[in-house]
């Protein structure tokens, strides 16, 4: 049985640095119709940014291959999912581990994943070596009573 879900958007693109702001536009402009803060959207085109540009530099290397990215929209809630079929990650847990990096003649500072895990509420990552890499990552986007009664709490919270 397929999975309700209020919309639904697929995108593939060749993994040419130029198409990383692309794919990150791409579900910012699908994420808003969700209407979320200019703080949610910020999180979630920079972790979109994160992924995309890991399979760029990692998951293909030297080659061109094909980056693949789909959001779904439930609820109040955006769910994006990032895919390759480049090499694989050999240790996700190290992968993860902030300011690991496999290419620090590149200058890469290593917090990919950590930014991803940071700014979203759910991150997860499958990989098999040779075969490729997932990446699904979760965000539910604040009603805007939620956030109005936040900044109050916040207003109460400076005037003491």
């Amino acid at each position: 049985m397929k999975e309700q879900v209020d919309n639904e958007m697929k995108l593939e693109f060749i993994s040419k640095a130029s198409n990383e702001s692309f794919a990150r536009i791409t579900v910012a402009a699908f994420a808003a119709q969700l209407d979320p803060s200019i703080e949610e959207l910020a999180d979630i085109k920079t972790a979109v940014s994160e992924a995309v540009t890991n399979c760029i530099i990692h998951a293909y290397e030297n080659r061109l291959g094909v980056v693949r990215l789909s959001a779904k929209l439930k609820e109040n809630e955006i769910i994006i999912e990032i895919s390759d079929h480049g090499k694989g990650i050999e240790n996700i847990e190290m992968a993860k581990e902030p300011l690991y990096t496999t290419k620090p003649n590149l200058e890469r500072s290593g917090m990919g994943f950590t930014i991803m895990e940071s700014f979203m509420d759910d991150v997860k990552i499958e990989s098999v070596v040779g075969l490729g890499t997932k990446v699904t990552m979760s965000k539910k986007i604040k009603k805007i009573e939620e956030n109005t009664q936040e900044e109050d709490n916040m207003d109460f919270i400076t005037k003491e």
